[in-house]
């Protein structure tokens, strides 16, 4: 018997840089979202209004749907959440926006607050009917110290009035139209029972049917808004009647009929406990930013190459992306966006490593600045991306125009990101923060290398403490007679800052771990010059400051321009090896004509004078 032995050939630095980004196990990952949107279902379609564009998005849901071996399954693993609003996000922002909704905030819901086997789930599961979530109110948003909906028990009949009580409570925003079928929301409103106030609950209500609202319940859509079109709609409820099993269970509720006791606890803790599906939310808001912040930028930096221009005098024609103007704000771009990948799985990986309260608050508080800083970018790097395909990225049929309105919805999705920076800011400004890499840099006389990682990373940690420290001070000096948010107002710019300077210390950290976990070789030095050229064009913005502190000497300063051309000029020449490590599949760029050579093939006209033939002209 012989045996032949073949040797595996080793991952290309593009296989090993998709792992940095996409995380060791992304085959498993990611590899059925990456197929999924290969298919023909999924592919983009030519033009169509926006109700076309919402019946396909719902059309689409049913499509993934049943290629899923459990929608549960899928509601209950954030990881595949995450992938499934990175992978969709490109491809069909409304989509993603809807499966995110069912399958996270409804489905999600539902199985953290029931115990298995309470609730029949299979209408939901095969989308006879489809989940949606109703919490933000016209004049409240989320606060859940001033939601005015109300479920009032009735002990007679043993169940709840929802009751919407004026115009200000009125649910806004939730997909509640019979648009691509019937439609159930878990609704949140405040627990009234015997004239005592419960906190708000999660209760589930079914909406409408194929056609219309149901009885006791009144939808109207709201006018269109920027991006991409889902239902959005006004909602709200006149004394309908819910069954007890309405309210999603907590263990807490218990008597008999006629009876309704809730045990003791904080209201604000069960609101929280109620909308806790925010997070994972969130996570998910994070990974489709980003993921269309890599797909922008591929087909950015493909467009550049192909793209021809006229040469210096007398010299052939040259790619676009040959001019620095041009590759310069693209490799800058890079960078960031593998900040932000890393930082988002960084974030997610905090979160579900969570094993107490304090590790929990500090996941949660990591999971939302990096949403918060990650969408921001996401912005930058997708109109950056845009600028650069100039023209032809204003039309529809290449893309890039979803990608700059679909993120804004990101910003605003499940929390502002100025209120997520805000709370983060509050709850950091007198917390001692470790500075993490060593005791920080040296004063003048003993300078750091502008070139080493682990210098660059301790200036950012200065950065950080550099703007709380002018937040306390502020807080500090704020007058006697200053009530609580006039102290704050003193304080808040630049504890802003302080957050957004702890963001950035946060993805160069994650770029850190990431090189560090890499083989010596040609995919750890791509990382490394990355890690570097973000890092230095951040100490370079606050380049001023650490030279105030005696942080960087004035040469230092001087030389961070010409560092950052450097580590621009060194990620600019790999650039399309980069991109590639994006592992987009080529069928979603090849429904993107810029993202090909032949993109003014798009433009051709059968009946265009260059088609006739020289006996024709005659």
């Amino acid at each position: 018997m012989t045996v032949t032995l073949t040797d595996t050939a080793p991952p290309s630095t593009t296989d090993l840089l998709t792992g940095v980004l996409l995380g060791p196990e992304f085959r498993r990952e990611h590899g059925f979202w990456q197929r999924l949107i290969s298919t023909e279902p999924f592919r983009r379609p030519a033009g169509g209004t926006p109700e076309e564009r919402l019946e396909l998005a719902y059309d689409r849901l049913r499509i993934l749907n049943l290629s899923l071996d459990s929608g549960a399954r899928l509601a209950s693993d954030p990881r595949a959440l995450a992938a499934l609003h990175a992978w969709l996000g490109p491809v069909d922002p409304a989509l993603t926006t809807v499966a995110g909704i069912h399958y996270n905030l409804f489905l999600g819901s539902l199985l953290d607050h029931d115990c298995v086997g309470r609730r029949d789930l299979s209408d939901y599961l095969t989308m006879r009917r489809i989940g949606t979530f109703l919490c933000t109110e016209v004049a409240h948003g989320n606060n859940a110290a001033a939601m005015e909906t109300t479920a009032t028990y009735d002990r007679e009949r043993d169940g709840f009035v929802l009751h919407t009580p004026n115009a200000g409570a009125q649910k806004f925003m939730p997909n509640t139209s019979p648009a691509g079928g019937a439609k159930s929301g878990l609704v949140a409103a405040r627990l009234v029972a015997d004239g005592g106030d419960h906190g708000v609950r999660l209760f589930l209500v079914p909406l409408t049917d194929d056609t219309q609202a149901l009885p006791g319940i009144r939808v109207r859509r709201l006018p269109a808004r920027m991006g991409s079109p889902v239902d959005h709609c006004l909602t709200s409820f006149d004394r309908l009647f819910l069954t007890r099993d309405a309210l999603l269970g907590s263990g807490e509720e218990s008597g008999d009929q006629g009876e309704f006791r809730t045990g003791p606890g904080d209201r604000r803790r069960r609101f929280l406990t109620s909308i806790g599906r925010v997070t994972p939310g969130r996570v998910s808001m994070s990974a489709c930013a980003a993921g269309s912040a890599r797909a922008a930028l591929a087909v950015a930096v493909r467009y550049g190459g192909h793209r021809l221009i006229s040469g210096t005098r007398g010299a052939p024609p040259v790619p676009v992306d040959a001019h620095r103007t041009h590759h310069g704000p693209l490799a800058s771009a890079m960078a960031t966006v593998f900040a932000m990948t890393l930082l988002y799985r960084r974030a997610q990986e905090r979160w579900e490593a969570r094993t107490d309260e304090d590790g929990r608050t500090e996941a949660a508080r990591l999971v939302d600045v990096a949403k918060a800083w990650i969408t921001w970018r996401a912005r930058e790097v997708i109109v950056e991306s845009r600028e650069r395909c100039g023209a032809q990225a204003l039309l529809e049929n290449n893309g890039m125009t979803e990608l700059v309105t679909g993120v804004e919805g990101a910003i605003t999705a499940e929390g502002d990101n100025i209120a997520l920076y805000t709370k983060a800011a509050a709850d950091m400004l007198f917390a001692a923060e470790p500075r993490g890499d060593g005791d920080g840099p040296d004063r003048l006389g003993h300078p750091g290398d502008l070139s080493d990682p682990r210098f660059l990373r301790r200036l950012l940690a200065s950065v950080q403490e550099i703007w709380f420290a002018r937040a306390r001070e502020r807080a500090m000096r704020a007058p006697e007679a200053a009530d609580a948010l006039g102290r704050w107002n003193t304080a808040s710019g630049p504890a802003l800052r302080g957050v957004e300077a702890f963001a950035y210390r946060q993805a160069a950290e994650a770029y850190a771990e990431a090189r560090a976990a890499l083989p010596e070789g040609a995919a750890r030095d791509r990382l490394g010059e990355l890690e570097r050229l973000f890092a230095t064009e951040w100490v370079a913005r606050n380049s001023g400051d650490l030279l105030a502190a005696g942080l960087l000497s004035g040469d230092q300063v001087d030389a961070l321009a010409e560092t950052g051309e450097e580590l621009i000029a060194a990620v600019a020449a790999h650039a399309r090896e980069l991109a590639d490590s994006f592992a987009l599949p080529e069928a979603l760029l090849a429904d993107w004509p810029i993202a090909g050579p032949g993109y003014a093939d798009a433009y051709d006209d059968p009946q265009g004078p260059w088609t006739a033939s020289p006996a024709d002209a005659r």
